[in-house]
C-alpha cells in the first residue's frame, strides 16, 4: 500500500496524543431527487449553463447490479517511506492495489451495463421545491502554513476556527491568523509521537467537539472549547483508521479501517462491534439514519443495516470509490469516483444516477453544503460547487498544488481546502 504522510511502517504503536502548545462532457438525461424527498429539476439534454459548466454536462441514471463485484485479486503493497525534499502530490489516504498517479484495477463498464441507461420524463417546474439560495462565486479570504501535508481539515460555522491536520500535530486556527499572514496558530495540539499522522477529522454536529483518525492505534476525541484538549483515546483493533463518520445526533462513530469497521458508542466510549466488510471497500465510510455505508477500491458501495449489521445493498459503480458525502436530508449518498464522476444513490428509494465526468484523478473529495443547496466537489488541483438540484457549476477554483481535502462551513460561509503544506479559505459570495 502507498503511504500516507509519508511514514515509513504504518503498522507500529502510535502513542497517544497529547498537550496543547501555544502557538468531461455530459449529456443529461435523468432526475435527481431533493433532499426534501422531492424529485430534483433537471436540465433539458441540451442545456448548457457556460464555460464553467462544461465538465458537468451529461447526467444518468443506471440501474446498477445489486450483485456488485466479486473481490478483486488486489495484493496490499508495503508502505513506501517518503524520499526527502519530495516535490510530488502523495495520495492522503492508502490504496490497496494501486500505486499513486496509476489507474486502480477496476473493470471496465460492461456492455449489459451500459445498456440500462435510460431517460426519465421532464419533472413539472411546480413539484420542485425552491431551496435556500447558493452562493455565485467566491473570494479568497488567505492561506494558513501549517507547514506539512494538510491531509484534512474542518472548519467550524459558530467560531469559523479552522482545524489542520497531518503529522505531527494539528493547528488550530482563528479569524486573527489571517491578519498575521496566516503564519501563527492560535494553538498547535502537539502528538507524544511526531511520527503520528491524522488523515480523517469530523466536528461533531455542535461543533464542540472534533474526532480524528490515521496511523494510530487509537481514534481521538477532542474537546475544543474552552481549550482545544484530548478528552479521550478509543483504542482501535487496526492500526489505521482511513475514513471516520459520526451520526446526526453524535451518539455513534463509524471508523473504517482495512477489512473492517469499528462501531463507537460515543457517549460512553464503548466499542459496539467490530464488523467486517470486504478487504477492500473500507476506504470510506458514512452514516444515514439507521444505515452506515462502506465502499472503496474494489468499486462497490455499500450499505448495511446499523441495527441487524445485515448487508441491505450493493452497488456497483464501475470505478474505485474514493469519498462518500450525504446531503443534509440524508436522502442521497454521494460517491466521488477515481475517474471524477459522482454517483448519486438514494438511501431509501430504488434510484440511482451518475454524473459523468470522464477524467481520471487521484484525488476527489466531497462535501454537502449543510443548507443542501448546493454541494463542493475537489477534483486534484480544482474544486467547484454544483447546485443542487440543477447540477449547474456555482464556481470554481484552481489551485498551484493538488487538494487533498475540503470543508464548508455550517453557516454557509466559508470553504476551506488542505494541500500539500498549507490551507485556504474562501469566503463564499451571494
Amino acid at each position: 500500500m502507498p503511504g500516507v504522510c509519508g511514514e515509513p511502517e504504518a503498522r507500529r504503536n502510535v502513542p497517544e496524543s497529547s498537550g496543547v502548545s501555544s502557538q468531461h462532457e455530459p449529456q443529461v438525461q435523468q432526475q435527481l431527487g431533493s433532499p426534501c424527498g422531492v424529485p430534483w429539476q433537471p436540465p433539458s439534454p441540451t442545456t448548457w449553463h457556460g464555460p464553467a459548466d462544461q465538465e458537468t454536462s451529461m447526467v444518468t441514471q443506471q440501474h446498477w447490479h445489486f450483485q456488485g463485484l466479486g473481490r478483486l485479486e488486489l495484493q496490499a503493497a508495503g508502505l513506501p517511506e517518503a524520499q526527502p525534499g519530495e516535490a510530488a502530490e502523495s495520495s492522503p489516504i492508502f490504496l490497496p492495489g494501486s500505486e499513486v498517479g496509476q489507474p486502480c484495477c477496476s473493470s471496465p463498464p460492461s456492455e449489459e451495463v451500459q445498456s440500462w441507461f435510460r431517460a426519465i420524463p421532464p419533472i413539472p417546474d411546480e413539484v420542485v421545491v425552491r431551496q435556500k439560495r447558493a452562493p455565485r462565486g467566491s473570494w479568497k479570504v488567505g492561506t494558513l502554513r501549517h507547514g506539512k501535508r494538510v491531509y484534512t481539515v474542518a472548519i467550524s460555522g459558530s467560531t469559523h476556527h479552522v482545524y489542520t491536520c497531518g503529522s505531527g500535530y494539528i493547528r488550530v486556527w482563528d479569524e486573527g491568523a489571517l491578519h498575521a499572514g496566516g503564519k501563527v496558530p492560535q494553538a498547535q495540539l502537539d502528538f507524544q509521537d511526531r511520527q503520528d499522522c491524522v488523515v480523517t477529522c469530523k466536528l461533531f454536529p455542535d461543533e464542540q467537539s472534533l474526532i480524528t483518525g490515521g496511523a494510530s492505534q487509537a481514534v481521538t476525541l477532542w474537546d475544543l472549547a474552552p481549550t482545544p484538549q484530548v478528552r479521550a483515546q478509543l483504542t482501535s483493533t487496526g492500526p489505521t483508521c482511513y475514513s471516520l463518520a459520526v451520526s446526526s445526533d453524535a451518539h455513534i462513530c463509524l471508523a473504517g479501517f482495512q477489512g473492517f469497521v469499528e462501531i463507537w458508542d460515543l457517549q460512553n466510549q464503548i466499542l459496539i462491534r467490530k464488523h467486517q466488510v470486504p478487504v477492500y471497500a473500507s476506504r470510506c465510510v458514512d452514516i444515514t439514519g439507521n444505515m452506515f455505508w462502506t465502499g472503496g477500491e474494489d468499486t462497490t458501495l455499500y450499505s448495511w443495516d446499523l441495527r441487524s449489521y445485515q448487508r441491505l445493498h450493493q452497488y456497483d459503480l464501475e470505478n474505485e470509490i474514493l469519498s462518500i458525502t450525504h446531503d443534509p436530508g440524508e436522502e442521497w449518498i454521494l460517491a466521488g469516483l477515481r475517474t471524477s464522476d459522482i454517483a448519486f444513490i438514494h438511501t431509501l428509494r430504488n434510484e440511482k444516477f451518475k454524473v459523468v465526468m470522464k477524467k481520471y484523478t487521484r484525488h476527489h473529495s466531497l462535501k454537502f453544503a449543510s443548507c443542501g443547496s448546493y454541494f463542493v466537489t475537489a477534483k486534484d488541483a480544482c474544486i467547484s460547487g454544483l447546485e443542487a438540484p440543477s447540477l449547474q457549476k456555482l464556481f470554481q477554483v484552481e489551485e498551484s498544488s493538488g487538494i487533498l481535502c475540503c470543508d464548508v462551513s455550517s453557516d454557509n460561509q466559508y470553504l476551506v481546502m488542505g494541500s500539500k503544506s498549507s490551507a485556504v479559505i474562501y469566503q463564499l459570495l451571494y
